[in-house]
């Protein structure tokens, strides 16, 4: 089931998310509802507040990198409790970055290249690992939101203000996007 994306200045996305326990009602159907929800968005993000959820729960896809990046091939994850636990310094990149909750706006961000994550998978089996690369840069976003912070909060303070009128047409939803929108 495709489910309604939440918005700039909806409070659930600067909410933080609570971890959930194992026998969370219906989780399998949630995180399909999640895969379906970002593709019919073209996405390949989704955090469970995106969708009003205040718990920590992210689906991941890169397979529609899978051309330029062949280890993406068939990679659609789902990450249950997932935790950022440090951060490497060492590299930083700056790309510009995107969000189904901001429609309209894309601005560069930047993030260390590689991050070590501790999460659960639909399984329920836990994961420590570090991870690098694009799907790092997407964890970080995805995590992001589950503290209750977005892409826009890591921008340049000039890049911000001169974003200050779209993000009011946000808030007082003066926007249209092709998903639908809470």
């Amino acid at each position: 089931m495709i489910l309604p994306i939440y918005t700039y200045g909806k409070n659930v996305l600067r909410t933080v998310c609570e971890d959930i326990t194992p026998d969370y009602p219906n989780l399998k159907e949630l995180i399909a509802n999640m895969f379906d929800t970002m593709y019919n968005s073209e996405g390949v993000g989704l955090a469970a507040p995106q969708i009003g959820l205040p718990i920590r729960v992210v689906v991941i896809t890169l397979d529609v990198l899978s051309d330029d990046y062949p280890e993406y091939k068939g990679f659609n994850k789902a990450y249950i409790n997932p935790h950022i636990l440090e951060y490497d310094e060492t590299e930083t990149k700056s790309m510009e970055e995107g969000c189904l909750s901001v429609p309209g706006i894309h601005e560069p961000v930047r993030r260390p290249t590689r991050i070590r994550v501790k999460y659960l998978d639909e399984d329920m089996q836990p994961h420590e690992e570090w991870v690098e690369g694009y799907l790092a840069r997407v964890m970080q976003h995805e995590f992001d939101h589950l503290e209750g912070k977005m892409f826009i909060d890591r921008i340049a303070p000039l890049r911000k203000q001169l974003n200050k009128r779209k993000l009011a047409n946000l808030r007082a939803g003066k926007f249209s996007c092709s998903y639908r929108v809470k």
